[in-house]
């Protein structure tokens, strides 16, 4: 069961402004990944259901954000049917991201009262996926779309649309403020965010940093919008 409301969900990633997006096959990494994060300020963070056993992976992730860091909102991402989003919200996610609009999915999450982000590459798409309760589209992969000015003229004619963009944003003070300047409700960050060092290995002290810079980032561009 779901540890945050949809509602909470929304107000969190609108508040620190990034969604951090990321999967590993070892349980271990994901939960010294999620750490890092967790210390650098983020409180919503997507997990993708990318490879075999992903669910058993996210089980112990949930688990230990429950115990550890018990203000993480953790979801998942990468899901494109209901029986997927069925089996997550039995493994306590608190959020599901999709990069398709499925319907079906609309109704299982609503039904449990789960956010379910779907990934929209139109209007029409995204007053759908609006229509089906959702309360954040995700607009992916980001850059492909159209990029921040895509959001800046969804933005015109329906200003109370929460645009998420996912896929090609990065942690930097140059492309953050074109997202943010365009009316982005917060940001997916991907491979970017995770820095590895010299030996292979994920930086987690630098992914930190980046973490809490990139949240300061994004807190000084709205004060100043």
């Amino acid at each position: 069961m779901a540890r945050f409301t949809r509602i909470e969900v929304a107000l969190k990633a609108k508040e620190t402004g990034i969604v951090p997006v990321f999967y590993h096959a070892d349980a271990q990494v994901s939960k010294k990944i999620v750490k890092a994060c967790y210390d650098g300020g983020a409180r919503v963070f997507e997990f993708t259901n990318r490879g075999e056993y992903a669910h058993e992976v996210f089980t112990e992730l949930t688990k230990y954000a429950a115990k550890e860091l018990p203000e993480m909102m953790l979801g998942v991402g990468s899901v494109v049917d209901a029986g997927t989003a069925s089996l997550y919200i039995q493994n306590g996610t608190n959020f599901i991201v999709s990069p398709l609009l499925n319907a079906d999915m609309a109704k299982v999450c609503n039904r449990r009262k789960i956010s379910w982000m779907p990934g929209c590459g139109s209007v029409s798409e995204i007053s759908y996926a609006e229509e089906l309760g959702a309360e954040i589209v995700k607009i992916f992969p980001a850059s492909q779309v159209g990029g921040p000015e895509f959001i800046k003229a969804v933005k015109g004619p329906m200003p109370w649309s929460n645009i998420m963009p996912t896929g090609g944003v990065l942690p930097t003070k140059d492309n953050l403020s074109q997202w943010i300047a365009a009316g982005a409700f917060c940001v997916g960050l991907g491979s970017q965010l995770f820095v590895k060092n010299e030996n292979g290995e994920y930086d987690y002290e630098k992914i930190t940093e980046t973490v809490a810079n990139s949240i300061q980032i994004i807190k000084e561009l709205r004060e100043s919008l």
